[in-house]
């Protein structure tokens, strides 16, 4: 396996892993600061996990195995705060491709 390089992850993000509905509404696990990724800042149309077609302000790749399930909050390095709409890991098992995390934001 392998990953993308270090240095290309230049920018720190901030993670708050959804854990689901509790009685008071949305919960969410303890905050994950300085997590290294890159943020790109295009809008593109990509499909939440209902099916329904939403935009993606942006996108955060990140390491293989990030935990951030789809309705994590993020806080982006401009301080902006979004929600993950879609997770994708991308990977490749045998075949030495670069791998990594792709997190498609509201």
């Amino acid at each position: 396996m392998s990953t993308l390089p270090a240095w290309l992850f230049c920018h720190r993000v901030t993670i708050e892993p959804y854990e689901g509905t509790g009685a008071y509404g949305e919960v969410w696990g303890e905050p994950v600061a300085d997590v290294p990724a890159l943020v790109d800042h295009s809008v593109k149309r990509v499909r939440n996990a209902l099916g329904d077609e939403v935009t993606s302000t942006a996108q955060v790749y990140a390491a293989p195995g990030l935990h951030c399930p789809a309705g994590s909050r993020i806080t982006l390095p401009d301080g902006r705060t979004t929600t993950a709409v879609q997770v994708a890991p991308h990977t490749a098992p045998g075949l030495n491709l670069p791998e990594c995390t792709e997190v498609n934001c509201e």
